[in-house]
């Protein structure tokens, strides 16, 4: 299927979404300042804005953000859609998210168990930015197929942030430091990395690993699930070493090349 996970898919392996919930949820100091914290989100916001315009310009179109994160600049997305819902799946970031957005109409936010309840179609547009690689190839597959009965019959899906097999944490690092350049804050990205080797995260990322994606085993994965799924001209936010793949459900009985 063209993925990677990590050599010990071990019944710990199982656990890793859950330990990645629990280490998003303590608000981890991920981001080198507030200058990267702020241009992160900010940059990721206008990128998804962008596409929710080019698939709904009337600014109608029912928008999904999944595994949305601490989506600080949600109300730029918002303000290109009819709804915008923030799903996020870690208990205490949900609660800020709901606080940070109390004051804005057109955005909701919700736990992955409500998604049960949405009618078929819900949604017009729906976005899962970094969060394949902490998915199981059994549990992207999973969740795959609930976008599917989600999404409405002209709708897309556009899945961000794809790690590639043979990148290393080195390209990851190259691209935080050329966007720290780029944004005013080289210097805190460099003492930023070496902060991370130090980490909670580093230890996770080297403990339990990050499932990585080819070009055409994605594409098999969206097949499987009934999209027709090919990969955009570039990543969602900073770095263009990871892969965004653009997606649109296929009627029933049609076959995907």
């Amino acid at each position: 299927m063209g993925y990677r996970v990590p050599r010990d898919f071990s019944c710990r392996h199982l656990l890793t979404m859950d330990d990645w919930i629990d280490f998003y949820d303590s608000a981890p100091t991920i981001y080198v300042g507030p200058r990267h914290r702020d241009v992160h989100f900010r940059v990721i916001a206008d990128d998804i804005a962008a596409l929710v315009a080019a698939h709904r310009p009337s600014r109608q179109a029912r928008v999904l953000d999944y595994g949305c994160g601490e989506a600080l600049h949600a109300d730029r997305v918002a303000a290109q859609a009819r709804q915008l819902v923030l799903c996020e799946a870690a208990p205490g970031l949900r609660e800020r998210l709901r606080k940070r957005f109390a004051g804005e109409a057109k955005i909701e936010v919700i736990g992955p168990d409500d998604l049960a309840a949405a009618a078929d179609g819900s949604f017009d547009l729906i976005i899962m930015h970094s969060v394949s690689q902490y998915l199981t190839p059994a549990e992207l597959d999973a969740t795959l197929a609930r976008f599917r009965r989600l999404l409405a019959s002209d709708g897309c899906l556009v899945i961000g942030d794809v790690l590639q097999p043979h990148t290393q944490a080195f390209t990851d690092a190259l691209a935080l430091l050329r966007f720290g350049a780029r944004e005013g804050f080289f210097l805190a990205a460099l003492f930023g990395l070496v902060r991370t080797l130090f980490s909670n995260y580093w230890w996770l990322r080297s403990s339990l690993g990050l499932t990585r994606h080819a070009e055409t085993g994605m594409r098999e994965h969206l097949a499987a699930a009934g999209f027709a799924g090919e990969r955009s001209a570039r990543n969602i936010g900073h770095n263009q070493a990871r892969m965004t793949f653009l997606a649109r459900p296929t009627p029933p009985g049609a076959a995907v090349r």
